[in-house]
């Protein structure tokens, strides 16, 4: 079944799907809505400290990692088509950051219309941030331990959010947790996987969906599990790569 341009705009638009690209303190969507494509990767929020007398002596372990990679180049080119086979934007659009040394994002989204067989919408996005080691707040790998926890908890309380489920995502860097869980938007039901990873100092944070239109199916949790990890592992690889 072949649908009109507006059709097609209106499913895009709708499928805004919150979860977790952010730079200079604005969050995506999983989808289209809200960003005119423009995907912004959002600042993780920490409580400010005055530090003690003490705390400013504190010798505190020195960042693992000084740099970040290109964030659109942190997945390979054939796991970005394979996840996202009509991605608008091939290479990826990159979010907007403020410091690029500190945090930066990337999205790739598309629908692949199959006609009469339905459509296949895909989403698939990566933030990355790096914390300083720092007297006050502690090492760089403590603020990420810190936040990866916090990230776990904000994709938890995704409002609308069914079938949850929190999972170890072994053999993604030192640390990782995948969250799972299916909502359904413009009348269709999504499935979701967020990988919130750390190596170092450094907390990826991705995140990939899909939902089948016009009678299309939708797709697997294992689907879309699998491809959420094995693009979270080469985004957690790309780090160490960039700092050699």
């Amino acid at each position: 079944m072949q649908r009109s341009a507006p059709r097609l705009t209106r499913i895009l638009a709708c499928a805004a799907v919150p979860v977790m690209l952010v730079v200079a303190g604005c969050s995506s969507d999983s989808g289209d809505s809200g960003n005119s494509g423009k995907p912004k990767a959002r600042e993780t929020t920490e409580a400010s400290a005055t530090p003690s007398p003490a705390q400013t002596t504190k010798t505190v372990e020195p960042a693992k990692f000084a740099k970040l990679p290109q964030v659109c180049r942190s997945i390979s080119a054939k796991t970005t088509e394979s996840l996202v086979p009509k991605a608008k934007t091939k290479a990826g659009t990159p979010g907007v950051s403020s410091d690029l040394n500190s945090r930066g994002g990337c999205s790739w989204n598309g629908l692949d219309d199959k006609g009469v067989k339905g459509s296949q919408y895909r989403w698939l996005d990566v933030s990355v941030y790096r914390y300083e080691s720092d007297a006050s707040l502690g090492s760089g790998q403590e603020r990420a331990e810190e936040n990866l926890a916090k990230e776990v908890s904000k994709i938890e309380g995704t409002a609308g959010a069914k079938k949850l489920r929190t999972v170890a995502a072994p053999g993604v860097g030192d640390e990782a947790k995948a969250v799972t869980y299916h909502e359904s938007k413009t009348g269709e039901d999504f499935v979701y996987t967020s990988v919130v990873a750390r190596t170092g100092n450094v907390l990826v944070l991705l995140s990939y969906n899909g939902a089948g239109y016009a009678g299309a199916p939708t797709p697997s949790e294992k689907t879309i599990t699998d491809g959420a990890v094995k693009a979270a592992k080469e985004a957690v690889a790309s780090v160490a790569a960039a700092n050699k």
